[in-house]
């Protein structure tokens, strides 16, 4: 995989076509982290699931980044960086997002989870020069975000105030994973599997004297077979090559474009329903999907555009 070239930080930042299908894979990914660690969860406590995640990953990258052309950093800034990204991208909403899912439903995990890409509209609007808000992606993100309460249905949203802390655990996940997105802009020029690599290694690290401390040293030993299984596809599948295509996304299209992949997961895991588990269609969920794609729509922007030229082309 060869090295990311940023664009110029006076363009302002698109989506490509190999784009839009990394987006698309990393929410097939994304969509099934839920489930996996909804059934790790049965026997794992958070923090002990949130480090075998993280190890698990790190040590899959280190085995990949020479054969996809990464390299291990020598200096002490870069391997700074990646602690920080690490603490904001992996430890802290890994954590809570275990944390809160012990007690709220998988559907609810993934409205809250949505919101990410409303947090990180706004503090790139602030933080950066090429990631700016206009109005079409503030009515994208808005579009969005309803059709994801669409596509999840109105029986989720009575959830809302049964558990509190764990519904703000879960948007405290979803405000560190924008600060992770943004953050990881300054890894601009290093190859994706060496980002994802640092990363997911300097979470081990953070993560690991918590996980003894609180959950025990023998907490892997008490777990079924099932469990750890669950752990591993999440390690592999969800974090390990999720990563690989995000970092590479963000590098290509920024933030506020990798982060809508929040959007996408909800789909994803009724999609992925229909086509392991026969599960049925309802209407609501198909109108939920058409409005997170016309919310996407707006905020790519060249949809809207080429009706526009069309209409200008067509005035007498």
């Amino acid at each position: 995989m060869p090295p990311n070239h940023p664009p110029s930080p006076d363009k302002p930042l698109s989506m490509s076509p190999l784009d839009w299908l990394l987006l698309v894979t990393l929410s097939v990914l994304w969509a099934g982290s839920f489930l996996f660690a909804k059934i790790a969860l049965a026997d794992l406590p958070p923090l002990t699931l949130g480090l075998g995640r993280v190890a698990i990953a790190a040590a899959i990258i280190a085995i990949l980044i020479k054969p996809l052309g990464g390299t291990v950093p020598r200096d002490f800034e870069t391997w700074r960086r990646f602690t920080i990204l690490a603490t904001v991208n992996n430890a802290i909403p890994f954590t809570l997002i275990l944390l809160g899912q012990i007690h709220i439903t998988i559907g609810l995990a993934s409205i809250l989870n949505a919101t990410s890409p409303l947090f990180t509209a706004l503090i790139a609007h602030w933080m950066t020069q090429d990631d700016k808000l206009n109005r079409g992606r503030i009515l994208g993100v808005a579009v969005g975000f309803a059709g994801v309460v669409i596509l999840l249905g109105p029986d989720l949203l009575s959830e809302l105030g049964t558990q509190v802390w764990a519904q703000l655990a879960l948007l405290g996940a979803a405000l560190s994973y924008s600060f992770g997105a943004l953050y990881a802009r300054r890894m601009r020029g290093l190859p994706p599997v060496t980002i994802a690599g640092g990363q997911l290694a300097m979470a081990t690290v953070v993560l690991l004297p918590f996980a003894l401390a609180i959950d025990g040293p023998w907490a892997f030993a008490r777990a079924s077979a099932g469990s750890l299984a669950a752990m591993t596809a999440l390690a592999a599948f969800s974090t390990a090559i999720a990563y690989l295509m995000y970092f590479r996304l963000i590098a290509r299209a920024g933030a506020t474009n990798a982060i809508l992949v929040t959007f996408l997961i909800p789909v994803s895991a009724i999609l992925l329903g229909i086509a392991l588990l026969n599960e049925a269609v309802e209407p609501r969920q198909i109108l939920g999907m058409l409005t997170i794609f016309a919310g996407l729509a707006a905020i790519d922007g060249r949809l809207v555009r080429a009706i526009g030229r069309s209409f200008h082309r067509t005035k007498p």
